[in-house]
């Protein structure tokens, strides 16, 4: 099978439930946002030290559940390919709150704001960190301009979306904490 088909040489695209829309259309915009967060949760993953093996068996959940947040962001809720969706669970923004408040009791509390950065590693955990509340502003415009303010599973990623945020940024605290780097804080 062939990476390339040149269905989208004219500036259209599939979505996942067979509609040919712009590739600027604010769905694939959406879901677009959603692939490049996930590609970079595989650089963050990547430089995480092996050792620690909880943070690494995160960060591979929250791909697999970016994938089936993609799916849903791909297929219009009038589809029929929609039964065929893999759910995403309110139970997966519940799992990480309780990673967050793991990983925030190893860590000193918070008295000020951060600058992010600090370790490699810590740095592209912020850069995905931001990546997500761009997801999630996008995710918000979706909803509005195809008017689903009401979709269940469209509530439930925007919830995951911005507890994943709230994971990354104690995550990148906890990765420069473990390598050795204090919070820079903001004056």
């Amino acid at each position: 099978m062939k990476v390339y088909t040149g269905g989208g040489d004219k500036g259209k695209t599939s979505l996942f439930s067979g509609e040919r829309v712009a590739k600027h259309h604010v769905r694939i915009d959406a879901y677009g946002d959603m692939d490049e967060l996930n590609s970079l949760l595989g650089v963050v993953c990547a430089l995480v030290p092996a050792a620690e093996t909880r943070l690494i068996q995160d960060m591979e959940d929250m791909q697999r559940n970016l994938f089936v947040a993609g799916a849903w962001l791909s297929t219009t809720p009038d589809s029929p390919v929609i039964k065929h969706l893999t759910p995403l669970s309110a139970d997966v923004a519940k799992d990480l709150e309780k990673r967050i408040d793991a990983i925030s009791g190893m860590l000193p509390p918070l008295k000020a704001f951060i600058l992010p950065g600090g370790e490699v590693v810590a740095a592209w955990a912020h850069v995905a960190r931001t990546v997500c509340r761009r997801c999630e502003r996008k995710l918000t415009l979706l909803i509005e301009v195809e008017k689903m303010q009401e979709n269940e599973q469209l509530a439930a990623i925007q919830v995951y979306l911005n507890r994943l945020s709230d994971y990354l940024f104690v995550a990148a605290r906890y990765l420069n904490q473990l390598l050795g780097r204090e919070d820079l804080l903001w004056k």
